[in-house]
């Protein structure tokens, strides 16, 4: 949003940046899954929602900072060959696209929600289970456009103001949960390519 301002006004950043990097055991709130990571907050949506030219911005200034995996919880509206056209050059940087899979209940093999529906190779597109491991009951799903499902239902992690935590459900909360596994596998081999990291993440 222009300012700098790292603080969230919203909850829904912190609460997933929580879920990729919480602190690890100093027996505080909850450990999240890559505990050393660096997070980089780019935040272009607000109350009044936000731009596609604004999500654009966004993705080309974390390819252009070397940023290797980005976890995008958010998504809808239309097609945009712009996006596409980012997310492509995302790809060819080396730069894993990991994304929400949406919460209307919906096929987007048959329907469109995006950036999930992009068919590019650098990109996965994350569904959310819940605590039985069943799709959560508003997770989008598809056999072909969505990847893989991952925790997603009254999910516990950070939130703000500093030193509070909620519950909250969605895509959003599953996605992070593949991002921080993406750091974690990253960390311990640094060479992986964004597709072969792609491809360790679905295969096993």
């Amino acid at each position: 949003d222009d300012t700098g301002d790292i603080m969230d006004t919203n909850g829904h950043g912190t609460h997933c940046a929580g879920t990729i990097g919480a602190e690890a055991g100093n027996g505080i709130g909850v450990a999240g899954v890559s505990w050393g990571v660096k997070i980089m907050g780019l935040k272009f949506l607000g109350d009044g929602g936000g731009s596609t030219s604004d999500a654009i911005r966004a993705i080309d200034y974390a390819v252009s900072m070397g940023v290797r995996i980005s976890s995008n919880s958010w998504g809808g509206g239309g097609d945009s060959s712009a996006l596409l056209a980012s997310i492509q050059a995302a790809a060819d940087n080396d730069h894993l696209f990991i994304t929400a899979a949406g919460n209307d209940g919906a096929n987007v093999d048959v329907g469109d929600f995006y950036p999930c529906n992009y068919q590019v190779a650098n990109v996965i597109c994350v569904a959310s289970s819940d605590q039985n491991n069943d799709l959560s009951s508003f997770s989008n799903y598809g056999q072909t456009k969505v990847h893989i499902v991952a925790p997603g239902s009254r999910i516990y992690s950070t939130y703000p103001p500093s030193n509070n935590y909620a519950y909250l459900s969605g895509t959003s909360m599953a996605t992070p949960h593949v991002s921080g596994v993406a750091a974690l596998v990253l960390d311990m081999v640094n060479t992986l390519t964004a597709l072969e990291l792609r491809e360790i993440i679905l295969q096993t």
